[in-house]
């Protein structure tokens, strides 16, 4: 059954309706290859495979009986652990949130009523607030391209259990990056919804329970295929179905190439695996041309810093929460010389008052305005995910971590947050696709950056760089 495990989600569907596999052939399969790389990966952390053959089995009886099925029947999936579901409560890191009576999160309902199967949990950091997927829990999940460095965060246990082949899909979630950083860190596709295009409900955090659709943050799939993140996306969002654009014909395609911008830094090798892509699309017929910022990056950076603080604060527990009241008054006036991505930064942002937030969400709405231009120009905007490659795990307290690049340098931490921070704080759809290997062989990744509501010309236009240059490749795990 291992020859149907590395086909992709769409491909596995085909065999289950056409009976080459069954449902419970399906699922068994991957329960061996998750027990078979667990021990390396440590990516799937919770599973309920009674309840997953149960339903393997209803799904195989009906379709024996010619029922007509959901577009999912039978495919066997993954969760990242900050949602809901029905017998595995989103545990978001935190051993006191499992312990709950809960239902399916709106999206994993979607998913399990379009037929999928949903198996297991994949690990996330705490309160889904980091770029590495680890917590006390769990444990720490590790990259299959090498097992020494981190997957990403916070969907790394989703984007590990992807390129193992241990899962086909899975439904993630962003909000600093946490469905594209993995995407590129482990070399599979990954889709950041236009905000509010996904329901949020069922997702832990904010505090479960809650009905907010919070700010900044968005529901996503992530999978091996460029097809397989349309497949998913038709099947959770909200509301009746977009129009779902043809796969782009490459030729008629334009992109602006963004690659520099002061407050942006980007590793050299990164860099250079990016403009090898570009070169490739021009040869397939792409019009590339390089840009400049497509926005004001210093008023971007201070005013996502805002608002991002106004969400994540509301996690930060009581006692944390009042020593940064304290530290603000001795860290005022420090973010200008700073920078926004300064620990002072974070500060003024966690603890910002409302007049503050409704300053930085004008800015926003200026920003949204202004880049509402760059789109008559390019159908998307080609940029970095991360300023480096997947790096190694760092369990030193956040405000003492760096990042290493291949040129030698040191860069904050926070700089996770610079390439990400447009299509986020802007509200914009993004793709994230694999586009080369550093030379130490590890996974590089790109976003395509849309339009507002321009989900489908991004995905489109991912499908056809998938189908016609390159996409997912398997690491030798």
């Amino acid at each position: 059954m291992g020859e149907f495990l590395d086909q992709d989600a769409t491909s596995q569907l085909i065999a289950l309706a056409s009976k080459r596999v069954s449902a419970v052939e399906l699922l068994k399969a991957a329960l061996a290859r998750h027990a078979q790389t667990h021990g390396d990966l440590n990516a799937v952390v919770a599973a309920d495979p009674e309840r997953a053959l149960e339903r393997a089995r209803a799904l195989d009886d009906a379709r024996a009986r010619g029922e007509p099925l959901g577009p999912l029947a039978g495919l066997p999936m993954t969760v990242k652990d900050t949602f809901d579901v029905s017998g595995m409560a989103a545990s978001s890191g935190l051993p006191e949130l499992r312990r709950r009576m809960t239902e399916d999160a709106a999206a994993v309902g979607h998913a399990r009523r379009a037929g999928a199967i949903v198996w297991g949990k994949t690990n996330v950091p705490v309160m889904a607030a980091d770029w590495q997927s680890a917590n006390a829990l769990y444990g720490a999940t590790n990259n299959p391209w090498d097992l020494k460095r981190t997957p990403g965060g916070s969907s790394g246990g989703a984007a590990a259990a992807l390129a193992a082949r241990v899962t086909p899909l899975e439904i993630g979630s962003d909000i600093g990056g946490s469905l594209r950083v993995p995407a590129s860190f482990c070399g599979v596709f990954s889709h950041k919804p236009t905000w509010g295009l996904v329901s949020q409900r069922g997702h832990v955090p904010p505090s479960p329970g809650s009905h907010a659709e919070r700010d900044l943050n968005v529901i996503g799939p992530m999978a091996r295929s460029a097809r397989d993140l349309r497949l998913l996306l038709s099947v959770i969002e909200n509301g009746p179905r977009a129009p779902k654009a043809d796969p782009a014909y490459l030729k008629e395609t334009r992109i602006g190439l963004w690659l520099d911008d002061p407050l942006c830094p980007l590793d050299s090798e990164v860099r250079g695996v990016i403009q090898a892509f570009a070169d490739q699309l021009r040869e397939a017929g792409v019009e590339v041309e390089t840009i400049p910022s497509p926005v004001d990056m210093r008023a971007l950076l201070h005013a996502y810093m805002t608002l991002l603080g106004g969400v994540l604060g509301e996690d930060l527990p009581p006692k944390t929460l009042r020593g940064m009241e304290r530290m603000r008054f001795l860290t005022r006036g420090q973010v200008e010389r700073a920078g926004p991505l300064s620990n002072a930064a974070m500060v003024m942002a966690y603890t910002a008052r409302h007049t503050e937030w409704m300053a930085a969400d004008a800015v926003r709405a200026r920003l949204r305005t202004e880049i509402a231009g760059a789109f008559e120009g390019w159908h998307a905007i080609l940029a970095p995910i991360a300023p480096v490659a997947a790096f190694p795990h760092d369990r030193r307290a956040f405000q003492r971590r760096t990042l290493a690049t291949s040129d030698g340098r040191t860069l904050p931490y926070n700089a996770m947050l610079t390439w990400i921070s447009v299509a986020t704080a802007l509200r914009l759809p993004a793709t994230a696709v694999p586009v080369g290997f550093t030379a130490g062989g590890l996974p590089v990744g790109a976003q395509l950056i849309g339009p507002h509501a321009g989900d489908a010309r991004t995905l489109a236009i991912a499908q056809a760089i998938d189908e016609n240059i390159r996409g997912y490749v398997a690491p030798p795990l």
